[in-house]
């Protein structure tokens, strides 16, 4: 056991800087979008209390400027966990969703897809609060749903269950109601967004009603910056993307990047390129995403899985690669979601309760959060201070010197080796 220990100690210490160092010739560059709508806060003297935000990339992942300004991640962990959302198990479900947040965070993502109707903010919360990753650093997204005319009462709640004072971008979830109560939601979102409390405003799933967008544009004060949509390679949606990107200049963002709704990805053609580069088919079909310019956002309840979806910077498709997938879109017939919507409601939101104490885990040493310092937590450390995370704001300060670095591996060895 201490001859693997210290084995393991000089191999980190003969390859950190070498591997710190390289360069990932792969990685995709940030792109921006033409600043046309004003920038959030414009009713306060300072910005509000987004003007704290500080977002950066982060694990190779690029940014995108959208038509206000704000940069934003390119790339983040869906929270949905639709198998749990029953109202029996919304324990179970914001605890799971507290460890899929830490490990994301702890991965390098920087983009946090939630909502309301998730019913999980409240473990999304506590996930950003128990990461060690600042909040200023960390992108969060929810979405308004149910009632659209009570959508003061719903932002409100939402800053609540996430324990933030700003919300990053917010959605208007469903283009679902009368017109008239869609446009009070959204006027509510762009005086938070003049306060501050938002820094971006966006629409989903509004392609499925497009009486419901023209309203919005014609009508909106602040535009939206974007337009989130089902898109994968099965139902690839080139449609709705140019009518939002190319007309509009709105950034797309994907839901259920990888379609495990319904078809299974593992198609032959994405399986050849899978096999020819050595990688899953689920890290093809997201590096098939970032070159086609989108935002994919994917989840996951399994800390393995998280951390490979996001390693997919370090390789890229061809051109005659990213023709082959695009051949095999099936338009509205790969769709999972194709609801058409109208003056309906979508159901009214019963808040809930999650109990939960403040535990950082990090603080004693279990990087890698399974309930116990082991090797692991070595394996683990050592990972993180190979991969651009490591310059992130610390998650495993083992010795408490107020950063991450290799006395924390020693420290954290001299824990095991004591035990």
């Amino acid at each position: 056991m201490k001859t693997r220990l210290f084995m393991m100690l000089a191999a980190v210490l003969l390859s950190i800087g070498a591997m710190a160092q390289s360069e990932n010739n792969y990685a995709l560059g940030n792109f921006d979008h033409v600043v046309t709508q004003p920038a959030p806060g414009g009713n306060t003297a300072d910005g509000g209390p987004q003007a704290v935000s500080n977002i950066r990339s982060v694990a190779g992942v690029p940014l995108v400027r959208l038509n206000n300004g704000v940069m934003m991640p390119r790339f983040g962990l869906g929270t949905q966990v639709q198998s749990m959302e029953n109202a029996s198990m919304r324990q179970q479900l914001n605890e799971t969703v507290r460890g899929m947040v830490i490990a994301a965070l702890q991965s390098g993502y920087r983009h946090l897809d939630d909502a309301m109707f998730y019913y999980n903010e409240r473990g999304t919360g506590w996930g950003i609060k128990e990461s060690g990753i600042p909040r200023e650093q960390i992108w969060v997204t929810s979405k308004i749903s149910g009632n659209l005319a009570d959508a003061q009462n719903a932002f409100n709640g939402m800053l609540q269950r996430l324990q933030v004072d700003y919300i990053d971008l917010v959605y208007i979830h469903h283009p679902a109601g009368t017109l008239q109560d869609i446009l009070a939601c959204w006027r509510v979102m762009e005086a938070e967004y003049k306060a501050g409390r938002i820094r971006a405003l966006g629409i989903s799933n509004f392609d499925n009603r497009m009486e419901a967008f023209n309203y919005i544009m014609d009508n909106a004060e602040i535009k939206p910056q974007m337009a989130q949509i089902e898109c994968h390679p099965l139902a690839q949606r080139t449609d709705a993307r140019e009518l939002y990107a190319n007309n509009y200049d709105i950034q797309v963002e994907c839901w259920y990047p990888l379609n495990h709704n319904r078809t299974d990805p593992n198609n032959t053609t994405i399986q050849q390129i899978a096999q020819a580069h050595g990688r899953t088919v689920y890290q093809i079909i997201l590096r098939w995403h970032m070159q086609e310019g989108l935002c994919p956002v994917p989840g996951s309840t399994n800390a393995a899985h998280i951390a490979e979806n996001i390693n997919i910077f370090d390789f890229e498709l061809t051109d005659e690669e990213m023709a082959a997938i695009r051949a095999i879109d099936r338009g509205d017939a790969g769709r999972s979601f194709n609801l058409q919507y109208g003056n309906w409601g979508f159901g009214n939101f019963q808040d809930y309760n999650y109990n939960h104490t403040f535990t950082p885990a990090y603080l004693t040493g279990d990087v890698n959060f399974d309930g116990e310092i082991n090797i692991g937590d070595v394996t683990g450390l050592i990972d993180f201070l190979l991969s651009d995370v490591r310059m992130a704001p610390v998650p495993a300060d083992v010795n408490e010197d107020g950063e991450t670095n290799i006395g924390d591996v020693t420290a954290l060895i001299d824990i095991l080796l004591r035990s």
